[in-house]
């Protein structure tokens, strides 16, 4: 499109009568991944904490896999905020999150978001997809770890009435227990598939490090391609029983989640945000992409989990430590993730 058809389109948008869509093509012209859009179609409130999402993406969105995740960001209180989430409708179709309200971004999607607002998007990414020929599928899942593979059942079963799924899957209660109805519909129709689920407030937990527990529910586990996604203890119990019963590969993991950060008691110190023209105090504790934005620094940000390494900033000067391990980083020019690093002493960020 040329410069004037642009500008012709843009004021005959905004002069007239029209739906999200068409603002996501002024807002949006060029329609690069960078700058992608979704307007929000329906939002599907389950009680006070979770809700579900769909979206519809302007011009240039790749069409997910199931079981991908993608980058869904949001503006807070005029910051722009990113998140990643699994997608949980079927391969191809337009994009749909469901979000638990645990922390700021996800409490203020569930809280807030209506139809007709415009989220942030970016092209679906993840390695946690199905295998490209039929065979007997093992999927073990936990809490909100359900929401990739939701993608994925949603895609296989209705398309292969052959398909082999046994499902495992734990929450804490009936009540809090995401898809569930759904699930319970899609047994009855498919009888390929077979969902075993566990809620943990009676039942107790479901040991993924004995074997002895893994074949009660599904005897023949060892024959199976196997997904996992859920609770990091999830993740490493059944990382280690695969391991140990000699099939590494015939588990795929998702792991997605925040990192684990120690509170530092050094004293912190002064950031100066060189481009920016802006300083702020913190202490050794604080992230400096939060402590950037509260002093109304743009930051570059991502999952801000310590995952997608979108925040890497440079280093000038000065020492900052890794929340996680504890490691010092000092080099001049070095890439920073400051979702994960806290200053030590005067720090100079390029940013």
């Amino acid at each position: 499109m040329g410069v004037r058809k642009a500008i012709h389109r843009a004021v005959s948008v905004l002069t007239s009568p029209a739906s999200p869509e068409d603002y996501l093509q002024v807002i949006n012209p060029l329609s690069s991944a960078r700058q992608l859009r979704g307007v929000v179609t329906a939002v599907r409130r389950e009680g006070t904490r979770s809700a579900t999402i769909s979206i519809r993406p302007g011009r240039g969105w790749a069409p997910h896999l199931a079981g991908q995740w993608a980058r869904i960001g949001v503006e807070i209180n005029g910051v722009r905020q990113w998140r990643s989430y699994s997608l949980s409708a079927p391969e191809g179709h337009d994009p749909e999150i469901t979000v638990t309200a645990i922390g700021r971004v996800s409490s203020h999607l569930v809280q807030h978001t209506k139809v007709g607002d415009i989220l942030f998007l970016a092209p679906p990414q993840g390695e946690f997809v199905l295998p490209t020929g039929p065979r007997p599928l093992l999927m073990i899942t936990a809490g909100s770890g359900i929401t990739p593979v939701m993608s994925m059942l949603r895609t296989l079963v209705p398309k292969r009435r052959d398909a082999d799924v046994v499902l495992v899957h734990s929450a804490r209660t009936e009540g809090e227990a995401l898809f569930l109805d759904e699930l319970r519909a899609m047994q009855r129709d498919y009888p390929g598939l077979h969902v075993v689920t566990r809620f943990t407030a009676t039942q107790g937990r479901l040991d993924f490090s004995d074997a002895a527990q893994v074949e009660a529910v599904c005897p023949d586990w060892r024959s199976r391609k196997a997904y996992v996604c859920g609770p990091i203890e999830l993740l490493d119990d059944t990382e280690k029983l695969w391991a140990n019963a000699g099939l590494p590969h015939g588990l795929q993991v998702e792991r997605f989640a925040p990192a684990q950060l120690v509170p530092s008691d050094t004293d912190g110190g002064r950031i100066t945000f060189a481009r920016s023209d802006k300083e702020a105090v913190a202490d050794g504790s604080t992230p400096m992409l939060e402590v950037g934005e509260e002093a109304g620094v743009i930051m570059p940000s991502g999952c801000r989990m310590g995952i997608c390494r979108t925040c890497l900033t440079p280093l000038v000067s000065g020492q900052v430590r890794d929340l996680r391990t504890g490691e010092i980083h000092a080099d001049e020019g070095e890439l920073i993730q400051t979702c994960i690093t806290a200053a030590v002493g005067p720090v100079h960020l390029e940013i």
